[in-house]
């Protein structure tokens, strides 16, 4: 708004602040995809503002390359707002980020292995261009990841009377209560082939597109898989629309002191702390879902292998296997974890890592920031 009148662009002017030609945007306006709907003082076609914010989602989805169809399909969802197109897109875009995070790590992994003439195999070679974060490292998972009774009985409280249960992000099954009728969905094939053969019967679909109907649960759950989903704030609403209750365990990556809380992101590994900038805050995810949160304790013998964990045992961060099934050393890349395991091996060995955390010795648990979101 300029002098409380709407400013108008022309196609020239939006050409050249979209980087994109003249040409395509006559394209986008011949098929109907987007079409300036003002006129200069003298009267040449202009954007208006909702024509800029439509042309904005289009080029987005167009550079993360969706087909002009499936593009028009999106802009034209009368059920999906500029906040929800947001989400959407920047969740798309983590994704793609993940995967090509992934990659690097592939080829460095491949260019090391090289270094010291070791020839990977094809399967080697081909698998970084075809595999999600999860097919990735979901092959590790079993040697660390299992549930933790102690949190396992928090969420299976919050799940309250509930009979039919959805377990979203599945992964390997931990977690899922065995005295409930569970469905559960994964989206990685990795995850699904690792699921116990008494394990629920497992759906291969995203939280963002859950195939059921309205209110077909009395229950559905999610544990610690939010953060790799390419839109949270649309698989929270979806988990909202298919059941009565909604039960997630998540982190709470907004607070300033969050970076500050666990010594690992503080004193070695502050680039884990970097995936999450752009993290929706707690306050979003809960309402996302219309519910609270509440903070969930690690205890110090925790059984499940993430992240946070082995906080009050350090040497643990020293084995591969136990970095291997947590996302967080992969997205980070070799480099930093080279550096982080080399200097916590130092500290370690110095007494450095007890002078300074001292302090945990006698704790029997620690607030790092677990979260749980009831509604």
């Amino acid at each position: 708004m300029v002098g409380g009148v709407e400013e108008h662009l022309t196609v020239g002017r939006v050409a050249e602040l979209a980087g994109v030609s003249v040409r395509t945007l006559h394209h986008y306006d011949e098929i109907g995809l987007v079409r300036p709907s003002a006129r200069t003082p003298v009267g040449y076609r202009a954007y208006a503002t909702g024509d800029v914010q439509r042309l904005r989602e289009v080029l987005a989805y167009r550079r993360l390359g969706f087909g002009l169809r499936e593009i028009a399909d999106l802009v034209d969802d009368p059920a999906t707002d500029a906040v929800t197109h947001l989400h959407r897109l920047r969740g798309l875009l983590l994704e793609q980020r993940d995967r090509a995070a992934a990659m690097v790590t592939a080829i460095d992994r491949e260019l090391e292995a090289r270094s010291m003439g070791i020839r990977t195999t094809p399967e080697e070679q081909l698998t970084m261009f075809g595999a999600q974060l999860y097919d990735a490292i979901g092959s590790a998972y079993p040697a660390t990841r299992r549930t933790e009774p102690r949190i396992a009985a928090r969420v299976w409280e919050a799940l309250g009377d509930a009979r039919t249960v959805l377990n979203v992000g599945a992964g390997t099954g931990s977690y899922e209560p065995s005295d409930r009728e569970v469905t559960a969905v994964e989206p990685s094939a990795v995850m699904r082939a690792q699921r116990p053969a008494d394990a629920a019967p497992c759906v291969a679909a995203s939280a963002e597109n859950l195939p059921f109907e309205d209110r077909s649960f009395d229950a559905a759950m999610a544990f610690s898989t939010v953060h790799h989903w390419r839109d949270p704030i649309a698989g929270l609403r979806e988990m909202r629309r298919v059941a009565r209750r909604v039960v997630v365990v998540t982190y709470d990556a907004d607070s300033p002191a969050w970076r500050e809380r666990f010594w690992l992101i503080r004193d070695y590994l502050p680039e884990s702390a970097d995936l999450l900038v752009d993290w929706p805050s707690v306050a979003d995810l809960s309402r996302a879902i219309g519910g609270r949160a509440e903070p969930v304790l690690i205890p110090w013998d925790c059984a499940d292998g993430f992240f946070e964990a082995h906080w009050r045992r350090p040497e643990a961060y020293l084995d591969k296997p136990v970095r291997r099934a947590v996302s967080v050393w992969t997205r980070v890349g070799p480099q930093a974890e080279r550096r982080a395991v080399t200097r916590l091996r130092e500290d370690l060995s110095s007494g450095r890592w007890a002078d300074r955390n001292r302090d945990l010795v006698a704790l029997d648990a620690a607030e790092l920031g677990l979260r749980l979101l009831v509604a």
